[in-house]
């Protein structure tokens, strides 16, 4: 579900289904991660999260970073705005823009891109 209250698909890469296929499964539960003692959807996710990004040794990452990490993977990889705003779930591309940070090898691309498509030979001897 999304803020909003409506329902919508989230993509996952291959990479993300073969991790999630390889987690142990409980008998006759439906959910990929269920809370271990319940075997239910986590009604809050704070304290797993918290010992996760701990055990992980990045105890400053949050959920949401990993958002804007993904948002930018995707624009560096040269995913347009409009596909990523897609995966996100955004309505506008002004909201995708926050997400979207450019490295400088990509702009460096960018720029290299357009120089060799226009042919010049500048500053080489004829």
């Amino acid at each position: 579900m999304s803020k909003s209250g409506k329902s919508r698909h989230v993509p996952l890469s291959m990479a993300a289904i073969e991790i999630l296929s390889q987690l142990p499964r409980w008998e006759g539960c439906p959910y990929v991660i269920p809370n271990p003692k319940t075997l239910l959807p986590f009604v809050q996710i704070q304290r797993p999260w918290d010992n996760v990004r701990i055990a992980a040794g990045m105890p400053d990452v949050r959920i949401h970073d990993l958002r804007h990490s993904m948002a930018s993977n995707m624009v560096n990889s040269g995913q347009s705005l409009f596909l990523v705003s897609k995966v996100l779930g955004h309505t506008t591309l002004r909201m995708t823009e926050r997400y979207a940070h450019l490295s400088q090898e990509t702009l460096l691309a960018a720029v290299d891109a357009a120089a060799n498509h226009t042919g010049t030979t500048w500053g080489q001897a004829q």
